[in-house]
């Protein structure tokens, strides 16, 4: 039996901030950080060895380790709790960034800069680094420091629009086409590319993903198809997203549902 093809790969993950904070309803909130972590648990599946960055604040006056991580996106990952804020964290992750081929960066525009991780200074004295960093809109962009959440990306991407039944509001897909296809999916798509250039050159590259490209370009099929018949009509009526009939849900006897 082969090995999984990133075996050999090391990856360094850093996590993101919001599952340890709370949302305005009270609830552990997940929005706008599976993206990072999605990404890594790809590379992990596939059998690159990650490590993973959690958040930790020194505490002088208490020798209790840190709360376990609410990130269900774990499976196959160790994890370190580093406290990026002093000396000896910044340089603990500075020496693993030695051993390691892929970072990954889910931190919003200006963060890994302001610790001294600058990816431009890292990929410069490591070579062969691939640094992946993701966000919701374009790092480049004009809402490039705006706050917002994975139904905001897909909203400006134009694919939410797109979605929904007829004669109503246009309906999210959970966080599935932002967070987890356009940002994640996409970002490990991403490092892979880069780890196969690699391979050829022995050159590392910084490898950019963000949510508003991802999903407009995971909507190209559809938008393609606004101008024919496949996809012209009204939101709701045409015949993949709801108006056809036998493209479609309907309710058995048993109150659950058939899809044909």
């Amino acid at each position: 039996m082969q090995a999984p093809p990133l075996s050999n790969i090391k990856v360094l993950e850093f996590a993101g901030l919001a599952p340890g904070e709370r949302c305005s309803q009270g609830i552990r909130s997940t929005l706008n950080t599976n993206l990072g972590p999605f990404a890594g648990l790809l590379c992990a599946d596939w059998g690159a060895s990650v490590l993973r960055v959690d958040r930790a604040v020194s505490n002088a006056h208490s020798t209790r380790p840190p709360a376990a991580t609410s990130d269900l996106l774990t499976r196959r990952k160790a994890s370190i709790a580093v406290d990026l804020k002093t000396p000896e964290g910044l340089a603990l992750v500075k020496a693993l960034m030695v051993e390691v081929d892929v970072v990954i960066d889910p931190f919003r525009p200006g963060v890994l800069e302001k610790l001294g991780l600058d990816p431009q200074e890292l990929v410069r004295r490591h070579p062969k680094l691939i640094v992946a960093r993701i966000t919701g809109f374009r790092r480049d962009g004009k809402y490039s420091h705006m706050a917002g959440h994975d139904i905001n990306y897909i909203a400006v991407s134009g694919v939410l629009s797109m979605l929904g039944r007829q004669g109503d509001r246009p309906t999210p897909p959970g966080n599935l086409m932002g967070d987890f296809a356009g940002g994640g999916a996409a970002a490990f798509l991403g490092i892979v590319l880069a780890l196969l250039k690699r391979a050829h050159s022995g050159e590392g590259q910084i490898v950019e993903a963000n949510m508003v490209d991802g999903s407009a370009f995971l909507a190209t099929s559809p938008r393609l198809a606004l101008k024919t018949p496949l996809w012209n009509r009204e939101r709701g009526t045409n015949l993949l997203d709801g108006g056809c009939p036998y493209y479609q849900t309907y309710e058995t006897a048993d109150g659950k549902h058939v899809a044909v």
